[in-house]
């Protein structure tokens, strides 16, 4: 798999730049994740973190589903509850297994782009999500989703240059 990124236009329109940057930052990470074995992809940063190339895809994969699916779709947990944590271990996602392959948590993390791109397609830039965020009560209007998803991505992504490094020596933009 060779992973192509490209930036939106320099002249896109709004939406049409924040959804190419959101979707910039999802190529990068998958990116980095490129030509790694599932063993390498569980290799934790240092000691004692749990960090891992897999656990910031399965982490992705939460946050997808938490802004466009219970924030902006108001679905309901049992639709669209926790994939990898819960109560009992809120940073599950990134306490991995040898179970845990990359080809499983790949194939969620693009369902779940697929679903926050099924939703978004639904509301305009303007548009308050039909649910609230679960700790402050908030609604959000898509266009904050976007530009939040798109901070995140990159924060993460900075992670994943440090992280892809450690394992293989491999470093790039």
């Amino acid at each position: 798999m060779t992973t192509e990124r490209r930036e939106p236009a320099t002249t896109a329109d709004e939406r049409t730049m924040l959804e190419g940057w959101l979707d910039y930052h999802r190529q990068t990470l998958a990116w980095k994740c490129e030509g790694l074995s599932d063993e390498q992809l569980r290799t934790p940063s240092v000691a004692p973190s749990t960090l891992s190339l897999m656990g910031l895809v399965r982490h992705m994969a939460e946050v997808e589903r938490s802004w466009f699916r219970r924030v902006l779709a108001n679905e309901p947990d049992e639709q669209a509850g926790p994939i990898y944590y819960g109560d009992d271990d809120p940073d599950g996602e990134f306490r991995l297994t040898e179970a845990d392959t990359w080809a499983q948590a790949y194939a969620t993390w693009q369902a779940e782009i697929e679903a926050a791109r099924g939703h978004a397609a639904r509301f305009a830039l303007d548009d308050l999500s039909a649910g609230k965020h679960r700790r402050t009560g908030e609604r959000f209007n898509l266009r904050w989703i976007y530009t939040h998803m798109i901070e995140e991505y990159a924060r993460h992504n900075g992670h994943a240059d440090l992280l892809r490094e450690r394992v293989d020596g491999a470093t790039g933009d």
